[in-house]
């Protein structure tokens, strides 16, 4: 018969304690899952031509825009001539586009641009990146805003000839601002943003 002291009772039962202590603190702690967000689907880029036939003598220009999307307000909007829209009903996106005669006062449509498409929004974005547009062989020059973070508006923009013509952007969504998950449907429409400035031309 083995004999166990007293002193060796005690070490038996903290090496038992320690021992459970390590097998249950091996074993996984449960951690919520991030946040997912649904696929979406977006259509294959397709263009058609917007007033190549001069249907809005309103708005001197002409410009190839997503054939997913409809133009809107087609005799003028609530504000008068030069109002349009490019409406994505399927995406719940709108590009709100308004065309202005410079009449001499170039600096002050701008800094209307400004106040209206960017000032409004700096509370709620993290950050603001211009890009200048410049093509001389066309007569465009402007800038390409892009709003970072949960603002009404991701992408603003305007361009000009300078002289005559002044034409400025913004895109909204009809749904509450999220950046994350409207992502790829932000960039997606900014490539026809994009696409609309480089097929513009004055009439």
């Amino acid at each position: 018969m083995i004999m166990v002291k007293k002193g060796s009772d005690k070490l038996i039962l903290l090496m038992v304690i320690l021992q459970a202590v390590l097998v249950f603190s091996c074993r996984e702690v449960p951690v919520p899952k991030p946040k997912g967000y649904f696929r979406i689907d977006l259509p294959e880029k397709h263009y058609s031509s917007f007033n190549d036939d001069g249907a809005r003598p309103d708005i001197p220009l002409r410009f190839e825009y997503p054939s997913y999307g409809t133009i809107s307000s087609p005799s003028g909007g609530p504000n008068g001539p030069g109002w349009f829209n490019i409406d994505f009903p399927r995406n719940k996106a709108r590009i709100y586009l308004t065309y202005k005669d410079v009449k001499g006062d170039l600096a002050s449509l701008i800094e209307q641009t400004y106040t209206m498409n960017v000032k409004n929004h700096i509370t709620k974005a993290d950050a603001i990146n211009e890009t200048v547009i410049y093509n001389k062989e066309n007569r465009i020059s402007g800038i390409l805003y892009d709003l970072k973070g949960n603002t009404a508006t991701a992408v603003q923009f305007y361009v000009t000839d300078s002289t005559l013509h002044y034409l400025r952007g913004s895109l909204y969504f009809e749904s509450e601002p999220n950046s994350d998950s409207l992502a790829p449907v932000i960039d997606f429409f900014r490539q026809d943003i994009i696409h609309l400035i480089e097929t513009l031309k004055w009439k």
